[in-house]
């Protein structure tokens, strides 16, 4: 069995890789929910969508959000009406949100995720961090902001001095599927905003001491694939490479995959982790997403 955390872009590219040659049933996926919030009154679990939709294949690969080939006719109607939404939201994604506010009437968080999975056709079982409402804020140069106005209304661009959030309580099984694995992948999304949240849950990081944990690091030479995860990397004093990534997961990570273009950096890692592989990161064809999942699920966990 093998579990992975989750955030909603890095990670989802490597999953398109991983379930080419895994059977999708030996995969439990935990993500990330730290960013979730309400939106034109539907809940929006952006993270968690886009897991959905890799693993049903109906991902928009160009922005890793949303479902490929939308139409956006409510979006743009609401606009034209005078209502400016925060998110672009499609259609059909739009569609899936509103069930998930529905059924979450009823059920929580982690029940309607596994019924819209369900539905999906997915083999795969997906898991939230937490049920719990989580509450995230980006302390900046120009004041503390919500995730999302950080994020879209201010398009990164302010300098982060912290990044604040609140603890929640892991979701039920989540602890136990980790303690069930053989192997414990963390892909390479944002380690700050999410993969800690993730560790930061009662219970994953002992439960991940016990386990053999892999990471891809997220960081080619000084800066992330996409996204600000260097500047909130920054602002928590952890040096933006994977030297500082590898320091971030160290107290529990057996092995860490770097790209081959930072090859220095090898010798420093080893000393504070038993293995690093070196090999193509950058995953922008499926090939590479499959050559990168291989490399992983090549890895001798009795070493």
């Amino acid at each position: 069995m093998i579990t992975i955390l989750s955030g909603g872009t890095g990670t989802p590219k490597l999953l398109q890789g991983i379930k080419e040659i895994v059977d999708p049933k030996d995969l439990t996926i935990i993500v990330n929910t730290l960013e979730n919030d309400y939106f034109s009154g539907v809940y929006v679990s952006a993270d968690i969508d886009t897991v959905l939709y890799t693993m049903s294949d109906m991902i928009n690969d160009e922005l890793w959000y949303g479902v490929k080939d939308d139409t956006f006719i409510t979006h743009e109607r609401l606009e034209e009406m005078g209502c400016h939404e925060l998110l672009r939201i499609g259609d059909i994604d739009r569609a899936t949100k509103i069930q998930k506010t529905l059924l979450m009437e009823k059920y929580t968080l982690q029940e309607s995720v596994d019924i819209q999975s369900k539905q999906m056709g997915i083999k795969s079982k997906i898991i939230p961090m937490s049920n719990e409402n989580s509450d995230i804020k980006i302390i900046t140069d120009i004041g503390e902001l919500a995730f999302h106005d950080f994020l879209i209304k201010h398009q990164c661009e302010p300098e982060v001095l912290d990044v604040v959030f609140s603890k929640t309580a892991p979701a039920d099984g989540l602890i136990e599927s980790i303690n069930d694995s053989d192997i414990v992948i963390i892909g390479p999304s944002n380690p700050i905003t999410s993969i800690l949240p993730i560790l930061s849950l009662d219970g994953v990081r002992d439960a991940l001491k016990n386990k053999y944990v892999v990471a891809v690091s997220p960081i080619i030479g000084n800066d992330s694939f996409s996204g600000p995860a260097s500047k909130f990397m920054k602002a928590l004093n952890i040096e933006v490479s994977s030297l500082g990534v590898a320091e971030f997961y160290k107290d529990f990570l057996d092995v860490i995959i770097i790209d081959e273009k930072d090859s220095e950096l090898e010798s420093s890692i080893n000393k504070i982790i038993n293995k690093v592989i070196l090999t193509n990161t950058i995953m922008d064809s499926l090939d590479a997403k499959i050559n990168l999942a291989g490399k992983i699920l090549d890895i001798n966990v009795e070493e």
